[in-house]
C-alpha cells in the first residue's frame, strides 16, 4: 500500500468516526488526488479552522476555482458547517476530508467524475 492509499484510509476513518459519514471511496480518492502534493506536507495537509485567512483560501481556491461556485455568503456558511461536522474541538482537520465534506455539501461530485 502506497503513502497516498494510507492517507486515503486515514481520511475515510476520520469521515466515519469524527464526521459520522459513510465515505464514497471513489470520490474521496479523487478529492485526495486533487489536493496534489499538499497532502504530504504536515502544515498544508490540514486546515487551520481558527484562521480567517485560511478559510478565505479554502473558499477562493477550492469552492470558487475548483468547484466553480459563485461567491456569496452561502460559501462561508458551508465552510463553517463543514468545520462543525468535523468537530470544532478536532485539532487536525485534514484538507482532503474538509474538501470532501464541502464537495458533498454543495452537491458538486460531478466536478470529479
Amino acid at each position: 500500500m502506497g503513502k497516498r492509499d494510507e492517507l486515503i484510509a486515514k481520511y475515510a476513518e476520520d469521515l466515519k468516526t469524527k464526521c459520522g459519514m459513510d465515505p464514497d471511496m471513489d470520490l474521496l480518492t479523487k478529492v485526495t488526488i486533487g489536493c496534489g502534493p499538499a497532502i504530504y506536507d504536515a502544515d498544508a495537509a490540514t486546515v487551520a479552522a481558527s484562521q480567517d485567512s485560511e478559510l478565505e483560501t479554502v473558499k477562493n481556491n477550492f469552492l470558487i476555482k475548483k468547484l466553480g461556485l459563485a461567491d456569496g455568503p452561502e460559501l462561508m456558511e458551508g465552510i463553517n458547517k463543514a468545520m462543525e461536522t468535523y468537530g470544532m474541538s478536532e485539532r487536525n482537520k485534514y484538507r482532503a476530508v474538509v474538501y470532501y465534506i464541502l464537495t458533498k455539501h454543495f452537491g458538486k461530485e460531478s466536478v470529479y467524475s
